[in-house]
């Protein structure tokens, strides 16, 4: 048990070196995230509908 305690203990003394990001940082990410993620819906949205054109004329 006793090595729990430290445990946690060392966790909570490394949390407190930590440097968070500000506000703004962290919505600036957001947006990014947001931004890269419809990027790649759209183009793999895009290689679909190429490949599912190209296979049912192969096949059908």
């Amino acid at each position: 048990m006793q090595k729990v305690f430290g445990f946690i203990r060392e966790a909570r003394a490394e949390l407190k070196k930590v440097t968070w990001p500000g506000k703004q940082q962290v919505w600036y990410s957001t947006l990014v995230v947001i931004f890269v993620t419809l990027l790649v819906a759209v183009y793999l949205g895009i290689v679909d509908m190429a490949l599912t054109g190209i296979f049912s004329r192969v096949i059908g």
